[in-house]
């Protein structure tokens, strides 16, 4: 079994492989697509979104706790991922994410009064790591003619500091 900072390297080089996943907070926990920007050496995911949002109104008055879900076979990752949503005015992290996909949501770029950048500092996660799609086929195909169980990859849990 893979120790706690494999599985870290595992979880960190595919999160930043996947472009979006789905993130709610409390309290009514109403998921939505977001695209996420990873900072391992921070353990956060920051998100751009607009003021006025679920989101935004949920974390105004201080930081909420959080989920937010990734789900993508292609690139052989599926987490659920908890922690603090906070709204931040680092400005210069929001310099450093920015790009074509935000600046198509808001008319004045990163300038826009609308703009908002999201924290989600990370407590945990659970975390499948597959072989992918077509490690999952042979895996299937396998089972068939073998009898036994799939090995459908890693599974584990993250405690993040």
């Amino acid at each position: 079994m893979a120790d706690q900072t494999d599985n870290r390297d595992t979880f960190w080089s595919r999160m930043d492989d996947i472009n979006a996943g789905m993130l709610g907070c409390a309290p009514d926990w109403r998921l939505v697509p977001m695209s996420h920007y990873a900072d391992p050496q921070a353990n956060v995911l920051w998100f751009i979104t607009a003021a006025g949002t679920d989101l935004v109104r949920a974390v105004e008055g201080g930081a909420s706790r959080a989920v937010y879900t990734v789900a993508d076979g292609g690139k052989a990752l599926f987490a659920r991922i908890e922690g603090q949503l906070s709204l931040s005015d680092d400005r210069a992290k929001l310099d450093e994410i920015w790009n074509a996909v935000a600046a198509s949501w808001f008319e004045e770029g990163r300038t826009d009064d609308d703009v908002r950048l999201l924290r989600l500092d990370l407590s945990e996660a659970e975390v499948w790591a597959t072989g992918g799609g077509l490690g999952f086929l042979f895996q299937v195909a396998k089972s068939k003619v073998t009898g036994e169980k799939p090995d459908m990859g890693e599974h584990f849990e993250l405690r993040f500091a």
